[in-house]
C-alpha cells in the first residue's frame, strides 16, 4: 500500500529549521524527510484489531509543526519514527479479529488515535491510571513499548498512531486499529463531517471539562477547526451567553458567526475594544504592552497556543477567571506569566479526548459529538474546505500551511481521485 512517511533525523532538522525559513521544499518537498511511498501491507495484528480502508485523513498545526521542527522537542520521547502521518482518521472496517465485537466489515468509523495500555497489551494493575478512567490521551506509558498482541512481537513506544511506527496514520490507503479505538459512525452524517470527528472532539471534551457559567462572556481565540468546534460545542450544549470569536479574515467570520459566536472581532483595536466593553480600563506601563484591569472575559479559551495568543488570553480574562488552553504550545520564550498570579487566574489545558459523563451516563467523547452533529445539525461539513488525493499531499500540505493564501480551514487527504465518498 502507498503512505506518506515522515522520518526524524539531525539533517532533516537541519535542514527545516534553516532552509525551511525561505522554502516549503525542506518542510514538505524534495529537500524534505517526507516521502509517499509504498510501505508494508497490513494484516490484523491480533484477535482485538480490525484493519481498515481509509477513506479520508485531516491535515493538522501539529503535523505542519512537527514536519517543521517547530514542536517542542519535550514529546519526542512519545512517539516513533519512521512513520505514516496522519491522525484525523475517517475510515471503512474491513476485517475484524474473532474478539471484536463492537464494529463490522463495511462500517463507517471515527478512529481514536491515541495508544492507550489497551493497545500496548496491558491488563490488569499494568494499566495506568489515566487509561483505567478513559482518558487514553493522557497514557503515562506511553514512552514505553507495547508488552504483546501485535505481530507477536513489542509494540514500539508512541502516545498517537500517526507519530508512531508500528501504528500507520491516515495520510495512506490503509490502517489497522485496536477495537478500543473505533466508534462506528451515525449513517446521518455525512463522510464530510465525519473526517472532522476528531478535531471537533477536542473542543467538545474541553467544554465538557471547563464548562462557562451561565451568564458569563466567553471569547474563543483562533480560526482553526478547533476553535471553530469550541464554539460550536458550547451552542450545542446550551450556552446561551456572549460568545466573541476572535478571527482574522471574512470567510471566518462567516464560519464562526454560522457555528454559534455572538460577535465576531479581529486582532487588534477590534478585539481591544470588545474588552474595553467588557468594562475593563486600560493602562499603559513604561515599557511594554497595555494591560487592563476590571471587566475582562470571565473564560478566554486559546485555541493558536503561541507567544502572542497566551498573552493576550492573560491580559483579556477577567480577576480569577479560566484561560482554557487548546493550542498545541510548545517553547514560547518572553512569555510574561505575571496576570497569572496577579490576577489570580486558572489555566486548564486539554489534549484529545476520552470517557466522559454524557447525560448521565458514561460516553467516549466521539459518541457525544456525533450525537451532537446529529442532533444540531449544524453545517460543521463547512470546515473542510479542501480536499487533495494522496499523490497531491504536497499541495495540499502547502494550502494547510499557508491558509492565509488559500484560505483553507481544514485541508482533508483521501487515497482516492473520488475525494470523500
Amino acid at each position: 500500500m502507498r503512505g506518506v512517511v515522515f522520518n526524524v533525523t539531525v539533517p532533516g532538522f537541519l535542514l527545516a529549521r534553516s532552509l525551511g525559513r525561505v522554502s516549503e521544499s525542506a518542510i514538505f518537498g524534495p529537500l524534505s524527510r517526507l516521502r509517499l511511498k509504498k510501505v508494508d501491507d497490513l494484516e490484523v495484528p491480533g484477535p482485538e484489531w480490525a484493519t481498515l480502508r481509509v477513506l479520508g485523513c485531516g491535515i493538522c498545526g501539529s503535523d505542519i509543526g512537527n514536519l517543521s521542527y517547530s514542536s517542542s522537542p519535550i514529546m519526542e520521547p512519545f512517539g516513533s519514527f519512521p512513520a505514516v502521518l496522519g491522525h484525523e482518521i475517517l475510515a471503512e472496517v474491513e476485517s475484524v479479529g474473532s474478539r471484536v465485537t463492537r464494529v463490522v466489515p463495511g462500517q463507517r468509523v471515527s478512529v481514536d488515535p491515541m495508544v492507550s495500555c489497551y493497545v500496548r497489551g496491558y491488563e490488569g494493575s499494568e494499566v495506568c491510571g489515566s487509561c483505567r478512567i478513559g482518558r487514553f490521551s493522557t497514557c503515562e506509558l506511553s514512552g514505553e513499548k507495547g508488552s504483546r498482541g501485535f505481530h507477536d512481537t513489542e509494540l514500539s513506544r508512541g502516545l498517537t498512531m500517526g507519530y508512531h511506527r508500528d501504528l500507520p496514520g491516515g495520510w495512506g490507503e490503509r490502517i489497522v486499529a485496536h477495537s478500543t479505538q473505533l466508534f462506528p459512525l451515525d449513517p446521518r452524517i455525512s463522510s464530510r463531517a465525519a473526517v472532522l470527528v476528531e478535531p471537533l472532539s477536542i473542543g467538545v471534551h474541553a467544554v465538557l471539562n471547563a464548562p462557562p457559567t451561565p451568564g458569563h462572556d466567553v471569547l474563543v481565540i483562533g480560526s482553526g477547526p478547533i476553535a471553530f468546534g469550541t464554539i460550536w460545542a458550547l451552542r450545542a450544549m446550551g450556552f446561551s451567553g456572549t460568545i466573541v470569536a476572535q478571527t482574522k479574515r471574512s470567510h471566518e467570520a462567516t464560519l464562526a458567526r454560522t457555528l454559534g459566536a455572538t460577535d465576531v472581532v479581529e486582532p487588534g483595536p477590534e478585539a481591544r475594544a470588545a474588552l474595553i466593553e467588557t468594562g475593563a480600563m486600560a493602562y499603559q506601563p513604561i515599557v511594554g504592552e497595555e494591560v487592563f484591569a476590571g471587566g475582562g472575559f470571565p473564560m478566554v479559551f486559546d485555541c493558536v497556543g503561541n507567544a502572542g495568543s497566551i498573552g493576550q488570553a492573560l491580559r483579556y480574562t477577567a480577576a480569577r477567571g479560566t484561560v482554557v488552553l487548546l493550542g498545541c504550545a510548545a517553547e514560547i520564550r518572553k512569555l510574561d506569566l505575571s496576570l497569572l498570579w496577579a490576577r489570580e487566574l486558572t489555566v486548564k489545558g486539554f489534549v484529545g479526548y476520552g470517557t466522559e459523563i454524557w447525560r448521565g451516563e458514561r460516553r467516549h467523547t466521539m459518541e457525544v459529538t456525533q450525537e451532537l452533529i446529529a442532533e444540531t445539525r449544524a453545517p460543521v461539513e463547512r470546515l473542510a474546505t479542501h480536499v487533495f488525493p494522496l499523490k497531491e499531499y504536497r499541495n495540499a500540505l502547502s494550502a494547510a500551511a499557508n491558509h492565509r493564501r488559500s484560505e483553507a480551514v481544514r485541508v482533508v487527504l483521501t487515497p482516492t481521485e473520488s475525494g470523500l465518498p
